[in-house]
């Protein structure tokens, strides 16, 4: 898939450099010359650096890397462990899997980077079951990195140092739910994908009863640069509360659907006219769901002067989730998408909580009753009080992931669901 960049902007998580997937093109374009000058510094000032940095992660919560990292105890006996999520399993995300294709070795030069500064001598690479092509991609170069010595007994002879990590690539089994943090941590211990009740929280608690931190692959593949570059450099790209690269990835009714490497803070409407090429055929937005499918929809006539960031999109009403920007024009049924929507985490609901394993059904059913023309205005009331009883109570995040679209949807587009109601009733015909 084609990325495509800002004239002004030179990408650095995807920059287009022919085999870079290959360890010696990696090596000459400056590939694992920031883990060396992490491996002369201290884990703290690594650390600090991050903080500096401003990055936060680019899994969907945009929570402060560096501060994320600290969490880990110093102070502790026990083997620490991090794991990089790679699930990618959002319905509009795709973005992982081109640093699995095209940048590898800046991925697991992260990883190693990452394993240095918070202690942990075992790293996992967690990849959604479906990505069958972009594991065995993922494998070849770590196989490479451990043959060239970036990675386990040979680091000491290549890099000089006493730090070893070893690194696997854990493939899932096709769980959405995996996504989620807890859920992926006990899927590599082996166990069925439930997420776990915090606190404790991952750092105090995670595989195996260790300590351990989880981020997300984009937000790993950023490191590399800050470290090479510095974290004053990097705050300096895009937005001021969001800084940094952001991979965003375009799918629906436009010209150039892929993925595109630009600055946080780049307008909504500059990525789908000015890099996706525009609606096809010169129709109207609808409507654009920004971060991927849980994230709430945003109207056509909403996404004038929204930025691709966590505080501009929070303030128009939605959030940069995965930065999954879906674009439906202007004869796109809503009705049939929100259904559509739902159906996903009804199936993808692990079950452990009651209002998400029952809620996402019966919203289901009301929009399959709708659909089937014996919907009733009250119907939307009903969608409505559903998502919010199911919002805030689950265990993890799917709960809220299965409301926002409803919640949203339904009051951001209720005059076309009344009128799709009064159209097909058979109730009402009778």
């Amino acid at each position: 898939m084609m990325v495509q960049t800002m004239d002004n902007y030179q990408p650095i998580l995807l920059p287009g450099i022919p085999d870079l997937h290959k360890i010696n093109v990696y090596e000459k374009h400056g590939g694992y010359q920031a883990l060396r000058k992490a491996l002369a510094i201290t884990p703290e000032d690594i650390i600090e650096e991050v903080k500096r940095s401003g990055l936060r992660g680019r899994g969907g919560a945009c929570f402060p890397t560096g501060l994320k990292w600290s969490f880990m105890p110093r102070d502790t006996d026990k083997p620490k462990y991090l794991c990089v999520n790679g699930d990618e399993s959002e319905p509009g995300s795709f973005k992982d899997r081109q640093i699995f294709e095209f940048n590898p070795h800046l991925l697991i030069e992260g990883t190693v980077i990452t394993s240095y500064a918070i202690g942990a001598r075992v790293a996992y690479i967690y990849i959604r079951g479906e990505y069958e092509h972009w594991v065995r991609l993922m494998e070849k170069a770590l196989a490479d990195a451990y043959e060239s010595g970036y990675v386990g007994e040979k680091m000491s002879g290549t890099l000089g140092t006493d730090f070893k990590v070893d690194i696997y690539v854990h493939r899932g089994a096709g769980a959405y739910i995996c996504g989620e943090e807890s859920s992926l941590m006990n899927s590599i211990e082996g166990k069925r994908g439930y997420p776990r009740v915090k606190p404790p929280f991952p750092a105090q608690n995670g595989l195996w009863g260790c300590p351990t931190t989880i981020n997300n692959v984009e937000t790993i593949s950023n490191v590399p640069h800050i470290i090479r570059n510095g974290g004053d450099w990097y705050n300096q790209i895009g937005a001021e509360k969001h800084p940094g690269p952001l991979l965003i990835g375009v799918s629906g009714h436009v010209n150039k659907p892929g993925v595109y490497e630009l600055p946080t803070g780049v307008l909504l409407t500059d990525v789908i006219y000015k890099y996706a090429g525009g609606v096809r055929g010169d129709k109207k937005i609808k409507c654009v769901i920004p971060g991927g499918s849980s994230m709430p929809p945003l109207r056509g006539d909403q996404i004038e002067g929204v930025r691709m960031d966590a505080e501009s999109l929070r303030e128009a009403g939605s959030a940069v989730g995965t930065a999954g920007v879906i674009v439906m024009d202007e004869d796109t049924d809503m009705v049939r998408v929100l259904t559509r929507i739902t159906k996903f985490y009804k199936v993808e609901s692990c079950g452990q909580c009651t209002p998400c394993r029952e809620g996402t059904g019966w919203a289901l059913k009301v929009l399959e009753r709708i659909r089937r023309g014996e919907g009733r205005i009250e119907d939307l009331d009903l969608l409505v009080s559903i998502a919010n009883n199911i919002e805030g109570n689950t265990v993890c995040a799917l709960g809220d992931a299965a409301a926002w679209p409803i919640r949203h949807t339904i009051t951001r587009f209720r005059d076309e669901f009344e009128e799709y109601i009064r159209k097909t009733s058979k109730l009402a015909a009778a």
